[in-house]
Formats: structure tokens, C-alpha cells, sequence
């Protein structure tokens, strides 16, 4: 369970059961400008997946974030969460795992995992909170259509 600050969840472990049917993998690799001096993943690099995640997690259920902004709607970040625990180096490959938590109308949490590839042991998780508005940036429900397209995957 995820502890979220302004949601209904509560708990302190972020857990992604293997039967889970609502979570995409991609295979990504730490590119040289995600490091710092030491040659380990910068901090702030792992934001930066997580929105890799969530991009790929909408253009692989079908619902192309594209699509989204097209028709006016915007999912803006309103709280963001990573724990570290293992780090990444220079030019490690690792799986990005990415599953939409919640969702509502004005709201959705995605929640991720960022895995070694070779041996998938977890490197870092965490959650984004994201708050649905329109092209104003006004807080606004999603329309039906995507709201059930979001539902249905």
C-alpha cells in the first residue's frame, strides 16, 4: 500500500503484485547526463523515468497523451514520491514498471517501480498524483470518453 498525503490510501509499502493485469515495462538505460561526477544516477533523474513510465504506460493502453492535451485536458503533477534504494550507474540498463493506482475524474496516481534488468530486484518506487485541468490550467473533470478509456485498461 502507498501512503499518500492527499488521497484515500494510507500504509508505507508501495507493492505491485506479479498478477497486477495494469502495469507496462519498458527497458530503459542511464544516459551519461543523468549522472553526476561519480557516474551514479542523479536523484532528479528518477523523476524524469517515472514520466518515461507514465507516457509509454498512456501510448501503450492506447490512450496517447497527445490525444489527451489535444482535446484540452492536461494531467498536471500535484505531489511526486521516490524512494531510492539501490542506485543506478552509468549506462545500466533498467525496467521502468508503471500502473495507474487510482483514478477519478480530477484525479489519477501512477505508481512505479524502476527495476535492474538482469535480476529485477528494485532499485527505486514511488507515485505521482496528477490533478486533471484545462488548457486555462482551471481544475476540471475528465470527459467520459477518456475518463471509460482510462477505466477499461
Amino acid at each position: 500500500m502507498k501512503n499518500y498525503k492527499n488521497s484515500k490510501k494510507s500504509g508505507s509499502e508501495i507493492s505491485f503484485p506479479s498478477s497486477l493485469p495494469n502495469f507496462v515495462e519498458i527497458i530503459e538505460r542511464v544516459r551519461y547526463s543523468e549522472t553526476d561526477q561519480m557516474g551514479v544516477a542523479h536523484n532528479a533523474s528518477y523523476f524524469g523515468w517515472f514520466e518515461i513510465g507514465r507516457t509509454e504506460y498512456c501510448r501503450k493502453k492506447a490512450i496517447p497523451y497527445g490525444e489527451i492535451e489535444k482535446k484540452g485536458y492536461y494531467f498536471v503533477v500535484a505531489e511526486a514520491f521516490c524512494k531510492y534504494r539501490k542506485p543506478l550507474r552509468y549506462d545500466e540498463e533498467f525496467i521502468i514498471r508503471t500502473a495507474l493506482d487510482e483514478l477519478s475524474p480530477k484525479k489519477a496516481i501512477f505508481s512505479y517501480q524502476l527495476l535492474k534488468k538482469e535480476d529485477k530486484s528494485l532499485i527505486a518506487e514511488g507515485y505521482t498524483v496528477h490533478v486533471v485541468t484545462n488548457s486555462k490550467g482551471e481544475v476540471t473533470s475528465l470527459p467520459p470518453e477518456l475518463f471509460e478509456k482510462f477505466r477499461k485498461n
